[in-house]
């Protein structure tokens, strides 16, 4: 049995101090903490380490309060955060980012669920190998598209690609060398046509790590580039979804444990 005072390294929690949390939000930026916390009927800071920055949320409706941690830029740090929350006791992972889209038909501000993502980062290759798929949850996809319906919030369901950096990986020149290696040159086209809808840089370690755990994981993004107009990230573009971000991730979660909730109830 874990310790519930143990403090776990990286992250600065222990079991008792999430108070029985089986969902997490992780936003990448610690600053999204206190906006994702805002969209729940009351919550209270627990700490920062590093660049985990966390809170507590609770809503009426909920059975256990919901975790919110920030993970910082990258597949490393998001999976040092997903291995020490796994170990508490959190079993639902739910990243709440942004993203550069690379289809045309998607607006600056518009969410993307990720159903799956290409593996163009390393982290993941730590726990599985290649040939296995990066895939989200059923059930959290699910949840996720009806409460972005349910509230009228422009989104998109499809794959994503997770690069492990922001400039080459993801074939941008605004950069200061303003260089693509080879190895990535075409490589926007490419995923374009084989119907990928946008860049980012966690999704694909997050579903692998998850899925090889045992975990269920998944993935709301607000597009804040149109890569196809400019390669610039839109702050105005994020100012205008970071709300609906906040209300679609917390009404997936609400959905998705009332539906647990139900199933348990049926054969309890």
């Amino acid at each position: 049995m874990t310790d519930s005072s143990h403090v776990q390294y990286h992250i600065g929690l222990s079991g008792a101090m999430i108070e029985g949390a089986r969902y997490v939000l992780m936003p990448g930026d610690p600053a999204r903490v206190s906006v994702l916390s805002a969209a729940f009927a009351r919550s209270r800071p627990l700490g920062q380490n590093r660049e985990y920055h966390s809170a507590l949320a609770y809503a009426e409706d909920l059975p256990t309060p919901v975790l919110i941690v920030s993970t910082g830029i990258g597949a490393p740090s998001a999976v040092v955060a997903i291995e020490e929350l796994a170990c508490l006791g959190v079993r639902y992972f739910l990243r709440v980012g942004t993203t550069g889209a690379i289809q045309e038909h998607i607006a600056a501000g518009d969410l993307i669920i990720s159903e799956a993502s290409v593996r163009l980062e390393g982290t993941s290759s730590h726990y599985a190998p290649i040939e296995y798929p990066a895939a989200a949850s059923i059930d959290l996809i699910q949840a996720l598209r009806e409460a972005a319906r349910a509230l009228g919030v422009p989104h998109h369901s499809g794959m994503t690609c997770s690069s492990d950096s922001f400039w080459p990986g993801q074939e941008r020149r605004d950069s200061f060398g303003a260089y693509v290696p080879r190895r990535f040159q075409g490589t926007l086209e490419e995923w374009r046509r084989l119907n990928v809808l946008s860049y980012e840089m966690e999704n694909s370690a997050l579903f692998v790590v998850c899925r090889a755990l045992g975990l269920d994981a998944a993935s709301v993004c607000a597009t804040v580039a149109c890569r196809w107009q400019r390669e610039a990230v839109s702050h105005e573009a994020y100012a205008k979804a970071k709300d609906d971000l906040a209300r679609v991730a917390v009404e997936a979660v609400r959905r998705h444990a009332a539906r647990a909730i139900n199933v348990i109830g049926r054969h309890g």
